[in-house]
């Protein structure tokens, strides 16, 4: 015998097995028991909620010789016949299939003529908003007034597609999505049946990624269990076979972003990718942390509302605490965006990766609530020792080539400013070299590094470094990479014969480079200048 899918091996054939739609269930059971039975249902919901399977079980019900506080026996004779597909009484339509108004016109035909067997002709015509409007037109007066003896019952997930003439002829039922706690209990109910050894954490998480769907989840337990056969089936398998990422692994790319370490992060983008996790379903599952990091900055109870475990959570508690309201907000809208770019890229990897690199870097952003990260991403490079001085003295102690020497008689007009932008009193003789160097030096370096290069500044850093200055925060994360930075240094030492460190910095947005760094390469030429201009 062929294999059943769990989802139509366990389809429920009774109200009672209904799970997540009790409010429908009760009120169809209560019609049937008084004999308040209506002429026209319409049944609402997204995919997988039980709209179909209720249709059934409520023709049974209706049919059944004898009904069981409204539900059907299942043992008698119109009950087998329903259930196996053969009675004449249920006749079930696909509209995206048989959408025309000549469709329609066969059940006009046929609701003339009375059932043979039972009491009620039911018509299930589901995705009925697939059909054309001439179909609706056709179907309105036959819907209005049917015989007595016909029921229809239409299931749709687009219930907005519906004209209001149809809607206004039919009892209306929403179906709602079932919650992750219902279809867990389902799942591990019908796993004890099947005789599958399941995790709870297993089983949680495929209950999650049905999104209240209980056919989608039945749908992923049947695909996770076919790939670990005979096995127990465990967490990390499922995120194995669903091309998931768990939330350890969001956890630690948040952190990256926190520190805004580019090449940390796509050092982990780089990670997933080469384990085949699907760059889609990753955007989505880090929105939804995101999420829940929102809610517990913003909320002092959230245990109940958020589905984690207790280690997670005091995980999310601790991360909350290095974010503010609107760097989350910020990152969540970037986040949501690409969810919608995502679907139809060719080049996800990418759009991921520029998303990640926009929540490190705020500048790349002129958005209003990019604005506060920005501040903040330079209040970090002060804390951090960085100094940033006022333009004006920049260019006067630059026309006085930066070295003490007097400006022109007539030049001092300007007032003096009380901060002044300090020039080291020596530049070590490496480095120099390195200056003098630099532009030959950058260009043997390979692809893109040599093109951003061709825009870098040269400054100095701490501890006799060398600073390389990018105009954008884009040129920076790539020239900044860690085996960026070591082919650069490898290429200086060969040609100078000694091992300078690179450090790479960017130009905050709004400001010029002389805002906020020394130019040792002007600085260099205006002492070379000064020196001529002496020895003359």
């Amino acid at each position: 015998m062929s294999y059943t899918a769990l989802y139509r091996k366990f389809r429920p054939t009774a109200f009672e097995d209904v799970k997540g739609q009790e409010h429908i269930i009760t009120t169809l059971q209560n019609q049937i028991q008084a004999n308040r039975i209506g002429h026209a249902y319409l049944f609402c919901g997204t995919r997988g909620t039980g709209k179909t399977t209720v249709a059934k079980i409520f023709a049974k019900a209706v049919n059944c010789e004898h009904p069981v506080g409204g539900s059907p026996c299942g043992e008698c004779a119109m009950c087998r016949s329903i259930a196996a597909g053969t009675s004449m009484n249920v006749i079930e339509i696909d509209a995206a299939s048989n959408n025309g108004v000549d469709n329609i016109r066969e059940i006009r035909e046929e609701v003339a003529y009375r059932p043979t067997e039972g009491r009620y002709k039911v018509y299930i015509i589901d995705e009925v908003h697939m059909l054309s409007i001439g179909a609706f037109n056709a179907l309105l007066k036959t819907l209005e007034e049917p015989p007595e003896y016909v029921i229809f019952i239409l299931a749709t997930t687009e219930v907005h597609k519906i004209p209001i003439t149809i809607l206004s002829r039919c009892q209306h039922y929403d179906f709602k999505r079932i919650t992750i706690d219902t279809i867990a209990a389902r799942l591990q109910e019908l796993m004890t049946v099947e005789q599958v050894e399941v995790e709870e954490k297993a089983i949680r998480y495929i209950a999650k990624a049905a999104d209240g769907s209980m056919r989608d989840a039945l749908s992923l337990l049947d695909q996770c269990i076919a790939f670990y056969l005979g096995q127990k089936l465990t967490y990390d398998n499922v995120l194995e076979v669903l091309g998931a990422v768990d939330t350890d692994v969001f956890s630690r790319l948040l952190r990256s972003i926190i520190a805004r370490d580019v090449p940390a992060v796509l050092d982990t983008v780089e990670e997933l990718v080469m384990q085949g996790r699907e760059l889609t379903q990753l955007a989505v599952d880090f929105t939804w942390y995101l999420r829940n990091l929102l809610l517990v900055k913003t909320s002092d109870s959230i245990e109940d509302v958020l589905d984690v475990s207790s280690e997670n959570l005091a995980q999310l508690k601790e991360e909350a605490q290095m974010l503010e309201v609107d760097m989350l907000l910020r990152y969540i809208r970037i986040f949501s965006e690409l969810s919608n770019q995502l679907k139809y890229a060719t080049q996800k990897r990418v759009l991921l990766e520029v998303a990640l690199i926009k929540l490190c870097t705020p500048a790349m952003e002129v958005t209003q609530d990019a604005l506060l990260d920005r501040i903040r991403a330079v209040e970090e490079k002060i804390e951090n020792g960085l100094a940033i001085m006022p333009q004006a003295d920049v260019g006067a102690d630059r026309g006085s080539g930066l070295a003490g020497t007097m400006q022109g008689t007539e030049g001092s007009a300007k007032e003096p400013v009380s901060q002044k932008l300090e020039v080291p009193p020596a530049i070590p003789e490496e480095v120099q070299e390195v200056v003098k160097n630099f532009r030959s030096i950058a260009d043997e370096t390979a692809g893109p590094v040599r093109t951003y290069l061709k825009k870098a500044r040269l400054s100095l850093g701490g501890d006799n470094r060398l600073m390389v200055v990018l105009p954008d925060g884009m040129g920076a994360s790539i020239v900044g990479r860690e085996d960026h930075k070591e082919e650069l240094e490898a290429l200086i030492e060969k040609r100078i014969g000694k091992k300078v460190e690179v450090e790479v910095r960017q130009v905050e947005d709004g400001r010029r480079f002389e805002d906020t760094f020394v130019d040792l390469e002007r600085y260099m030429e205006s002492v070379i200048n000064m020196e001529i201009t002496v020895e003359g």
